[in-house]
């Protein structure tokens, strides 16, 4: 049986990528910039959890993801990006980061388990969405504390999710199923790998990054297949980069081509590409899953 990643990821493709795009896309060096110091700290974490192989084995089967968090190898480097984001982060980022580490452990671990269990479910979707459709100004501004709490979440635990993903076995391959087979949350991308003449579509997963292949033609949201409501946009700047909606349920999913762009990688390029969000807002379009820095 094989895992479903070898090796685990690798941190320093994204730092290159990242400085890369800084210096191409001007209007993203910014996001860029803070991105390379994030994959700094994600790498360094995931080199501490590494060895813990041997001493935690991870259970073969797909069941349970959830059940795996040991905040007990995890909390010590805590402080440690808590300390980043006040430093190098955007105010509003080094503020909810400075209003954590007032908190303290026991809340720290009340957070994460929180987070853990929820986050990019199709139940946390939902009420996310429920509670957008009905929100005031007060519940708006509420809203932004909470957006920014769970981004530093995502940070610290997502190195996690990808160690538990990279030492497990993968699942049969199944081309239908729209949401991770390893953890179950919603996939956050659209992946376009060369394969024969072609590209064969994959899916990743927006906790555990987990990839898994999926239909090309087939809207992951509503189960939509009929072509002519599935349109797809291409912008200039991005050409390999594709926004695939569905104009039966307004959502969409960015898709990156690796097969008209071979030096791409997913997570990077999509927190690049500023303007294809803000041009699916403007034809209202809603992203599933927003990627980690919500751009």
């Amino acid at each position: 049986m094989t895992l479903a990643k070898i090796g685990g990821p690798d941190y320093d493709a994204r730092i290159r990528r990242a400085q890369h795009l800084a210096v191409v896309h001007s209007f993203a060096s910014e996001v860029m910039k803070f991105y390379q110091h994030l994959a700094q700290f994600q790498k360094l974490l995931y080199a501490h959890l590494a060895p813990s192989v041997s001493q935690h084995p991870i259970p073969a089967a797909a069941e349970g993801f959830r059940s795996n968090l040991d905040l007990a190898q995890l909390l010590q480097h805590f402080p440690e990006l808590l300390s980043l984001l006040r430093n190098v982060g955007p105010a509003p980022v080094a503020e909810v980061a400075r209003q954590f580490s007032l908190q303290g452990p026991a809340a720290w671990i009340t957070f994460m388990n929180e987070y853990w269990t929820v986050a990019g479910t199709s139940d946390y979707l939902r009420s996310q969405a429920q509670h957008a459709k009905h929100a005031t100004h007060e519940d708006d501004q509420h809203a932004a504390s909470e957006t920014l709490t769970e981004f530093i979440l995502q940070v610290f635990l997502q190195p996690y999710a990808e160690f538990l993903a990279a030492n497990r076995v993968a699942p049969p391959q199944v081309t239908t199923v729209s949401v991770c087979p390893l953890c179950h949350s919603a996939p956050l991308l659209g992946v376009l790998r060369i394969e024969g003449d072609g590209g064969k579509r994959h899916l990743l997963c927006s906790f555990c990054l987990h990839e898994w292949e999926f239909r090309r033609i087939l809207c992951p949201t509503c189960g939509e297949e009929a072509e002519n409501k599935l349109p797809v946009y291409v912008a200039e700047q991005f050409p390999h980069i594709r926004v695939e909606a569905c104009e039966t349920c307004r959502y969409y999913l960015r898709t990156i081509d690796l097969t008209k762009d071979g030096h791409a990688n997913p997570v990077v390029d999509d927190l690049a590409a500023l303007p294809l969000t803000l041009w699916a807002t403007e034809h209202n379009y809603t992203r599933l899953h927003p990627n980690l820095l919500s751009t």
